[in-house]
């Protein structure tokens, strides 16, 4: 039996918009898996980025129950949402947010030294990581802006993985790059979980849901339905097809 990493219950979040209420989450009740590569999906607007802000801590919901470990997260104020985040979540966004000041190693040991004060075994973190995603030293000691968008999305997924988070949160973290970079910074997260790291991304690709085993679909706030595609195989046209039926029923 799997175990519980996060749970939802009557999730709810709600927005004023010109003096009337607009319900973007509507009494969500949801399980996510340690382990899993978690893909949410649904048409603009459907309430995705808001689910993953909720489940992340970067958002509070209006009503309902977040548990993060058998701990409630939803409760917690500012201060002990940051707390959480920093201490058990990763985040990779469609723009990177690499510091252009600093190289691109030093962008990946600031945001571990916020964790952990030991530079020689950040350092010796960072090395491993960065030798998994591709990126040789000289590119390590460049700046952002002397590096690819596809280097610097995965040098983002580094920056997110150096503090070993427990859940990694990436929301359309290909949508900024070409074919080419967008497919290598799939299989750097596809890499990561079959290692173990549990993740949950939003898209609205096809080819980047095909990485899930298991995915989400929204709809005007609420969770219509799910699919369960099992562990990830290149070249598997049966999940393609599976995921295509899917999404169709879905009215993707």
């Amino acid at each position: 039996m799997k175990e519980i990493l996060l749970k939802t219950e009557n999730l709810s979040k709600s927005f004023s918009n010109g003096g009337n209420l607009q319900h973007v989450l509507k009494n969500i009740d949801l399980e996510l898996y340690k382990g899993d590569f978690t893909v949410i999906m649904g048409a603009s607007g459907a309430g995705k980025s808001t689910l993953l802000y909720a489940l992340s801590g970067m958002d509070t919901p209006t009503i309902g129950r977040i548990t993060f470990g058998g701990k409630v997260i939803s409760d917690l104020g500012t201060d002990g949402l940051a707390l959480f985040r920093k201490a058990h979540c990763g985040f990779v966004f469609q723009q990177v947010y690499l510091i252009d000041t600093m190289s691109v190693l030093d962008n990946v040991l600031v945001a571990g030294l916020l964790v952990n004060k030991d530079k020689k075994a950040l350092s010796a973190r960072a090395g491993e990581l960065f030798e998994k995603v591709g990126i040789p030293e000289e590119t390590r000691r460049k700046f952002p802006t002397q590096i690819s968008g596809g280097e610097a999305q995965r040098a983002g997924i580094v920056r997110a993985l150096i503090n070993a988070p427990e859940i990694l949160f990436a929301d359309e973290p290909t949508g900024a790059l070409n074919s080419k970079a967008g497919l290598d910074v799939l299989d750097t997260l596809t890499g990561f979980n079959e290692q173990g790291q549990s993740v949950v991304m939003v898209t609205h690709d096809m080819r980047s849901a095909r990485r899930g085993n298991r995915i989400l679909y929204l709809k005007d706030g609420t969770v219509l339905g799910e699919c369960n595609l099992g562990k990830y195989r290149p070249g598997d046209e049966e999940r393609h097809r599976k995921l295509s039926g899917f999404l169709s029923e879905m009215g993707w």
